[in-house]
Parts: structure tokens; C-alpha cells; sequence
């Protein structure tokens, strides 16, 4: 009785020391995160929400600030779970016994699914919604003025959002699944509600994923071009240098001197135009001053691999195209996976869980390009120590929306075999065909479509400037007509 008294004290031993490592592990990735978040929060915001004379004000702001580094801290850690994921899977399979990996187990990464999925729900629900009214209060009428004041306020405002959003997801389940257990399973508040709710904000996620990430695809040829040195195709730099430096030389002698032209001039124009000149001179000597190595080998290397990986992209969605019409198991909720380190979650092995892992990457930073390239929100992206509060608000509510939709994105396009644990698999349209095979049909349109017209529009307007036809007095398809007030100017 003894021994198997000691053995029973033992395991729960093991287990108490299992839970308490795996507790300070997730602490630990969490601070980390929040920290970043916080560093860059901070680089945005705007120093005079914080510094105002009004002390109430700057505290208020403050407050807003730490829910939005948490909420930023929860998408973070929404983009680096899969992947965290699919490495910590292979890292198992290649070292089974090892000592020193032995804290990387099922069941850290387990909680780590849950924890997400809980601060992903309580951000979107109820932080981030506190932050915004908390924001926008100003105490109910009558009552003193302070900080408790806009508390009791806030709260009021997000009890009457809790009760709409309520019954909004009460009516829009009882027209989807009109029967009386779904109906009865919404009272549950933590094991119906929240995952159904969330997985329509999910499914609104995957949604402007598919806008956003084609429209990134496209965007990311024009935004590494800005980022690197161009290789010269048929062009003289030494002479559109000098040609630029005689250009603003003489719209500056115009400025300067109104009054010895004869007709009259735009002065807000030609400063705009002295400023074109000066940036497009900028770009020129840094081309001129770039190493053959990097002016040569960097631009195509890194066009051939954003080309590379778009259409690696849209040949897995092809591929997985094709599996959906062959085999159910290739829906995102029909394959029941094993355990994590038991197999790979690749038909390639660790080669094919590591392009997994860069293809994730790389579509999740082609979405929020494409996001704030769009003009719906374009508005909405942040600038350098000039974003009022209410926008950075806007923005963590957005990428949270997009990083707690990319595991179920990447799932439902097979970029990866790997089923989602905890609560982010609980999602019932993941099981209806026609949406994932619609939703796998217009993203590999999209994609196609986008890569095509950019890339075949970004060639042509590049040889149409090598051969200096863009300077010619005839309208070039791909560039502005010049209006007639320029030319008499």
C-alpha cells in the first residue's frame, strides 16, 4: 500500500510540476510579446494625447494604451502559434527523447491554443470595446467629474453592447440552425456562446483575408521594389541627374521670381513639383551609389522569391483544389489528426513544414499590406508619432481580426495539415464544402489575376522607361496625362 500510495504522490507530483512549467513558459512568451508591443505602441502614438495639461484626460489615454499592447501581445501571439506549432512538431519527431526539449510537449502547446483563443475573445468582446467608449466618455451628466466617473460610464455603455450583440447572435442562430437546442445552447455562455461568436468574427476575418491577401500579393512587387536599389536597364543615371537638377534649378528660379513670367503661376503647384523633383533626385544618387551587387543580384533575387512564393501559393491552393473534389479527408474538419510528435504535418518532411512555415508568414504580412492598401482602410494606417488613439484602437481590433483568422485561413487553403486544437477547430461552416471549395476557387482567382496584371503592368511601365518613352509629348498608357496648364507653365 505504501509503494503504490508513493507512486500516486509521485505522478501528481509530476503533474503539479508540469502544470506549474508550463504556466511560467506562457508568462514568460507573453511578457516578451507584451514588451515588443508596448516598444511599438509607443513609436506611433501621439506624445500630446499624453502629455495634455488635463491629467484625467492623459490618464484615461494611458489606460487605453496597456489594453490596446494587450490585445496587440494576443495578435502576435495569434501569427506565431501555428508556426510555433508546426516547428515544435518537427523538433519532437527529430528529437524524441531528448532531455532538454522535453518542456515542448502536447499539452503546452494545447494551452497555448486555449489561452489564445480565451484573450482573442476577451479582447474583441470586451477590452477593446472599453478602450474605444472608455475614450469617447465624459461621465454621465451631474455626476463629478474623474476618471471612476468615465469607468461607470464605459461600463454602462458595454453592458448595452453585450445584451445587442446578444441577441443579434441569438436571431442570426435561430435563422441559420432554427431549432430548439442550438437556440437553448447560446445560454451557455462560455462553452456556446463565445466560440459561436467567435467563430463569426472568424469567419468575417477569413473573408477580408481573402480581399486583402491577393490585393497584398500584387502590392509586395511594387512596395520591394521602393525598398530596393533597381538594377539600370538602359538608362543613363549621370544625365537624369543632371536633367533633374535643372528642372528644380529652374522651378526654383520661378518661385523665386513670380513676376518675370508673363502668364501666371501656380506657386502651390510648383512646390509641389520642386518636391517630386527633390525626392526623385534622392532616389537617383542612391542608385547611383549602390554596389554593383546589390544593384544587380538583391532587386531580381528578391522579385524571383516573392514570385517563387506567390505562385507556390497558388499551386498548393490548386493542389488542394483537386483534393477537395476527390477526397472528403481534405476538408479542414475531416482529417483528425494525431498527437503532436508523432508524425509530420508535411508530405515533405521538415523540408516541406519549413516552407509551411515561411508560406504562413509571408501570406499573413501579404494581408496586412494589402489591407492598408485598400482603400476602405487605408485611412487607417498608422503614421510615426501621429496616431490619435481612437485609430490605434481601430488598427489592434483589425489585426487581431486577421491574425485569429490565419490558422483557420491557412487550414481552410491547405497550406497546412495540421488540424487546430483547442477551441479555434470549433467552427461549424468548416465542415460545409461548397464554402471551402468557393473560398479555395476565389483566392487562387484573385491571386492569379492580381500577380498577372501587376507583374506584366510593372514590366511594361519599366521598358517603357528605359527606352524613355515616358518622357516623350505623347500620352503613355500607365502614366498621367500632362494637363495643359503644366505645359504653358
Amino acid at each position: 500500500m505504501e509503494g503504490a500510495d508513493y507512486e500516486v504522490l509521485s505522478v501528481r507530483e509530476q503533474l503539479f510540476h508540469e502544470r506549474v512549467r508550463e504556466c511560467i513558459i506562457s508568462t514568460l512568451l507573453f511578457a516578451t510579446l507584451y514588451i515588443f508591443c508596448h516598444i511599438a505602441l509607443t513609436h506611433f502614438k501621439k506624445p500630446a494625447e499624453f502629455t495634455t495639461v488635463d491629467e484625467e484626460d492623459a490618464t484615461v489615454n494611458k489606460i487605453a494604451l496597456e489594453l490596446c499592447t494587450f490585445t496587440l501581445a494576443v495578435a502576435l501571439g495569434a501569427v506565431l502559434l501555428l508556426p510555433f506549432s508546426i516547428i515544435s512538431n518537427e523538433v519532437l519527431l527529430s528529437l524524441p527523447r531528448n532531455y532538454y526539449i522535453q518542456w515542448l510537449n502536447g499539452s503546452l502547446i494545447h494551452g497555448l491554443w486555449n489561452l489564445v483563443f480565451l484573450f482573442s475573445n476577451l479582447s474583441l468582446i470586451f477590452l477593446m470595446p472599453f478602450a474605444y467608449f472608455f475614450t469617447e466618455s465624459e461621465g454621465f451628466a451631474g455626476s463629478r467629474k474623474g476618471v471612476l466617473a468615465r469607468v461607470y460610464e464605459t461600463v454602462v455603455m458595454l453592458m448595452l453592447l453585450t445584451l445587442l450583440v446578444l441577441g443579434m447572435v441569438w436571431v442570426a442562430s435561430a435563422i441559420v440552425d432554427n431549432n430548439k437546442a442550438s437556440r437553448e445552447s447560446l445560454y451557455d455562455f462560455w462553452e456556446y456562446y463565445l466560440p459561436y461568436l467567435y467563430s463569426c468574427i472568424s469567419f468575417l476575418g477569413v473573408l477580408l483575408l481573402l480581399v486583402c491577401t491577393p490585393l497584398g500579393l500584387a502590392r509586395m512587387f511594387s512596395v520591394t521594389g521602393k525598398l530596393l536599389v533597381k538594377p539600370r536597364l538602359l538608362e543613363d543615371l549621370e544625365e537624369q541627374l543632371h536633367c533633374s537638377a535643372f528642372e528644380e534649378a529652374a522651378l526654383t528660379r520661378r518661385i523665386c521670381n513670380p513676376t518675370s513670367c508673363w502668364l501666371p503661376l501656380d506657386i502651390e503647384l510648383l512646390h509641389r513639383q520642386v518636391l517630386a523633383l527633390q525626392t526623385q533626385r534622392v532616389l537617383l544618387e542612391k542608385r547611383r551609389k549602390a554596389s554593383a551587387w546589390q544593384r544587380n543580384l538583391g532587386y531580381p533575387l528578391a522579385m524571383l522569391c516573392l514570385l517563387v512564393l506567390t505562385g507556390l501559393s497558388v499551386l498548393i491552393v490548386a493542389i488542394h483544389i483537386l483534393e477537395l473534389l476527390i477526397d472528403e479527408a481534405a476538408m479542414p474538419r475531416g482529417m483528425q489528426g494525431a498527437s503532436l510528435g508523432q508524425v509530420s504535418f508535411s508530405k515533405l518532411g521538415s523540408f516541406g513544414a519549413v516552407i509551411q512555415v515561411v508560406l504562413i508568414f509571408y501570406l499573413m504580412v501579404s494581408s496586412v499590406v494589402g489591407f492598408y492598401s485598400s482603400p476602405l482602410f487605408r485611412g487607417l494606417r498608422p503614421r510615426w508619432h501621429d496616431t490619435a488613439m481612437t485609430q490605434i484602437i481601430g488598427n489592434c481590433v483589425c489585426l487581431l481580426v486577421l491574425s485569429s483568422a490565419l490558422p483557420v485561413f491557412s487550414r481552410t487553403l491547405g497550406l497546412t495539415r495540421f488540424d487546430l486544437l483547442g477551441d479555434f477547430g470549433r467552427f461549424n461552416w468548416l465542415g460545409n464544402f461548397y464554402i471551402v471549395f468557393l473560398y479555395n476557387a476565389a483566392f487562387a482567382g484573385l491571386t492569379t489575376l492580381c500577380l498577372v496584371k501587376t507583374f506584366t503592368a510593372a514590366v511594361r511601365a519599366e521598358l517603357i522607361r528605359a527606352f524613355g518613352l515616358d518622357r516623350l509629348p505623347l500620352p503613355v498608357s500607365g502614366f498621367p496625362r500632362v494637363s495643359k496648364k503644366t505645359q504653358h507653365q
